[in-house]
């Protein structure tokens, strides 16, 4: 009599946990180039267009040995920024991974190892330097300082309030300095004190942005020296500094050095109320939980930032410069 066959159950398809797809930031068919991209941050590369500046500023564009340099210079702060970029990402990953939105970074979603970060650190920082040498030693030395900074912030400075929002601010001036070093052109005091109290506010935004989304009111906010009952104080230091930024360039139009560099300076005074309007939208969006980012790359993807430009740029156009 012949033996029965037995049935062989066929595996079953194994169905994804619903959470752990929603919580995936990109598919698994995502191409290397691109994750390494994101973990890059190659949106923030717009941070370093400070270094053309002092440049733009001292009406020598149109010289194409300066704006080499200056190109030669954004180049290696970019390089630089990302290599510090992924050195606070392996600082941050436990952290990062409980964050809603930060988790989704490729070390913290598990993308990207450890090991390959820290080497691509380590390229990205060194090949800096490599080329920050073709500029100047001074160019060389901010840069360094830049790079220590950043390290110091990631490291440590970053768990202190206040301090680390200065620091931040401290790092967009920075590349004022290195433009001006880059291009040997001058910079002025007005750019100088103009570029603190903006950059600081901003800073404080930031802050204001990661602190209103934290869930936990009792917690502090994760490696950071904040608490949920900060956030009127932070606003209110915020907004003092972008309103401070907006009154520094109001004094800068009216005062008698705007009349050395354009011919018609008083068309300068526009540019005040498009400041004034990009700031006060900045923080009414982030009171309302729409801007969960930092400034910059919120005005990256935000089509009335790019209006707001676009205008002060036909302003500064009209007022000719000399």
């Amino acid at each position: 009599m012949p033996k029965s066959k037995k049935k062989v159950a066929k595996p079953s398809a194994v169905v994804p946990d619903p959470q752990v797809v929603a919580a995936s930031p990109v598919r698994v068919s995502e191409p290397i180039v691109d994750v390494w991209l994101r973990a890059l941050r190659w949106k923030q590369w717009v941070k370093n267009v400070l270094i053309f500046l002092p440049l733009f500023f001292s009406h020598q564009w149109g010289q194409p040995g300066l704006v080499w340099r200056a190109i030669l210079g954004f180049a290696v702060f970019c390089a630089g920024a990302s290599g510090i970029y992924l050195v606070n990402d392996l600082m941050d990953e436990a952290a990062d991974r409980e964050h809603p939105t930060k988790r989704h970074r490729p070390l913290a979603a598990g993308r990207i190892s450890r090991s390959h970060c820290w080497i691509m650190s380590v390229v990205l920082v060194v090949g800096g330097a490599a080329f920050a040498t073709i500029l100047s030693p001074d160019f060389l030395v901010m840069y360094g300082v830049y790079v220590v900074s950043a390290c110091a912030y990631s490291l440590w400075l970053k768990r202190l309030m206040l301090v680390d929002a200065m620091m931040l601010a401290g790092f967009y001036t920075l590349r004022i300095f290195a433009g001006s070093l880059a291009t040997q052109t001058p910079v002025s005091n007005w750019l100088l004190l103009f570029s603190l109290f903006f950059f600081l506010g901003l800073a404080f935004q930031k802050r204001f942005a990661e602190l209103l989304g934290w869930d936990d009111s009792q917690e502090p906010l994760r490696r950071r020296g904040y608490v949920k009952a900060d956030l009127g104080l932070i606003n209110s230091m915020g907004t003092s500094s972008s309103y401070m930024a907006v009154l520094v360039l109001a004094l800068y139009v009216q005062s008698p050095e705007v009349a050395t560099h354009y011919g018609r300076p008083g068309a300068l005074w526009w540019t005040v109320p498009c400041l004034l309007l990009w700031v006060s939208r900045l923080w009414l969006l982030a009171g309302r939980g729409e801007v969960t980012e930092d400034a910059i790359a919120f005005a990256v993807r935000d089509r009335v930032s790019y209006a707001i430009a676009a205008a002060v740029l036909v302003i500064a156009t009209l007022a000719q410069p000399v």
